[in-house]
């Protein structure tokens, strides 16, 4: 805990960014003890420490008391290269997508071992959604998460396959079948799930290519209830959008 010897010589500013690492897609609201907690600092340093990040807009209370991510760390977050010379780009080409789909469309890069997603444009069909703009989750059973995984280098891969977590009866968690999976996206250019991630969720992705370099930039997807009709045409659209953000990253 804070204020012991270990926290000695730690700088204000240290702190206030050991508050804002404490909060990840596993823990979104923390009540100020586990805040405090999490961020190995005593209760009335926390207290006062989230105090004056609320009156920035750093950080937001909720109804219940826990706290959350604020709208200030939200825009700044949007600003950081990675996110915002990609989705200024993608951004209509994303919309072009769900009026050719009226799927649900998804744009995303990979964050170390895990798919981050950047935009999303909600569908009209029934279709459980697990993702949410800045969530992460497991790139081995999304369908962007597999066009990233296919791509990134070769020891992300093996600490991936290390660690196949079931999230659904139908998630893929043979290292064989995943590896061969991943060649032919490699290969054709292209990604599916079905139920992988949530049940009645299925998806398709393609590779966003700089045309530069060559390089695997970002991930393009859909997710609908099901593949079995329409399959080319979600095909086609991702991937006319997918060679739109390439050629002007």
């Amino acid at each position: 805990m804070a204020g012991n010897a270990s926290t000695a010589g730690v700088t204000v500013a240290q702190r206030l960014l050991a508050i804002v690492s404490a909060f990840d897609e596993r823990h979104r609201a923390l009540a100020l003890t586990d805040l405090a907690q999490r961020a190995d600092l005593a209760l009335p340093t926390a207290h006062r420490l989230v105090g004056e990040l609320l009156g920035g807009g750093a950080l937001e209370r909720r109804p219940d008391g826990r706290y959350v991510v604020g709208r200030l760390l939200w825009q700044a977050g949007l600003l950081a290269p990675v996110t915002g010379r990609l989705t200024q780009v993608a951004e209509p080409f994303v919309s072009d997508v769900y009026a050719a789909t009226l799927a649900t469309v998804h744009l995303a890069v990979r964050d170390d071992d895990q798919v981050l997603y950047l935009y999303r444009l909600a569908g009209r069909a029934s279709v459980p959604i697990v993702s949410t703009v800045g969530s992460r989750l497991p790139m081995h059973c999304t369908g962007v998460g597999k066009v990233l995984l296919a791509h990134a280098p070769a020891d992300v891969r093996e600490r991936v396959m290390v660690n196949l977590r079931r999230v659904t009866p139908q998630t893929i968690t043979s290292p064989r079948v995943l590896d061969a999976q991943l060649e032919r996206i490699r290969r054709d250019g292209i990604a599916m799930t079905a139920e992988e991630m949530s049940l009645g969720a299925c998806s398709l992705a393609v590779p966003v290519i700089q045309a530069s370099d060559n390089a695997v930039a970002a991930a393009l997807g859909v997710v609908v209830p099901t593949l079995k009709r329409d399959r080319q045409r979600l095909i086609g659209a991702l991937q006319v959008a997918a060679r739109g953000i390439g050629r002007l990253l």
